[in-house]
């Protein structure tokens, strides 16, 4: 019973943290304008995310703008779109390798080999966490270095968007998730040790027992 509840729980943890990782991967909001100097004032903000750069006009007017090459684009950027990609795929992979192997489910009969995979898709879901990590990590401290770096003119100074912090929180999420999912065991009842019952007795001819049978 308590290892359906950790299965249940770790695998609603990882279902909204892969979901989060998706909404942080489409929003443009992982760089956003600083106002600073002589920016305090401004008519429009800048926001820069992994696909697209939007400006928002102070009137709430807001224009977007796909990135024209990959190619052209920062290391940074190139990084945190593969390794967001491929957490998210991470993510639906150990949806259904947990499913597969969750106890309400009978495409595995075995309890033992159940709780293999299911701690097998827990390890995929701490990998999918860490994977948004790395660049989550990485964009943070170009940001924080930009930012605080005197060759860096004012109006290209950014500061961390909501996109970062939505993923942060779905890397949480998945490595909590997914440890979870890791601690899940069998039941006692189903340990995987062999029970040998002793040979029933059976009597001779004349009516007692085989003495073989008190060696």
């Amino acid at each position: 019973m308590v290892s359906a509840g950790l299965e249940i729980l770790g695998l609603s943890l990882c279902v909204i943290g892969s979901f989060l990782v998706m909404v942080a991967c489409g929003l443009p909001m992982w760089k956003v304008t600083a106002f600073i100097e002589a920016n305090i004032v401004v008519a429009q903000t800048i926001w820069d995310g992994l696909w697209m750069t939007c400006v928002v006009q102070s009137t709430g007017q807001m224009q977007c703008k796909m990135h024209d090459s990959v190619l052209a684009l920062s290391h940074d950027l190139q990084a945190a779109r593969a390794l967001t990609i491929i957490s998210s795929v991470l993510g639906v992979l150990g949806l259904m390798v947990v499913i597969a192997g969750a106890q309400c489910t009978n495409c595995i009969r075995t309890e033992y080999v159940k709780a293999r995979v299911v701690n097998a898709g827990g390890a995929i879901y701490i990998i999918s966490g860490l994977f948004v990590l790395v660049p989550l990590c990485w964009m943070a401290n170009k940001i924080i270095s930009d930012f605080y770096n005197t060759q860096v003119p004012p109006p290209q100074k950014r500061e961390i968007g909501a996109a970062l912090y939505i993923g942060w929180a779905a890397a949480a999420l998945l490595l909590i998730g997914g440890t979870l999912l890791c601690c899940s065991c069998p039941s006692s009842g189903n340990s995987g040790y062999s029970v040998q019952y002793a040979q029933t007795q059976r009597a001779t001819q004349n009516g007692d027992y085989d003495k073989r049978n008190y060696v």
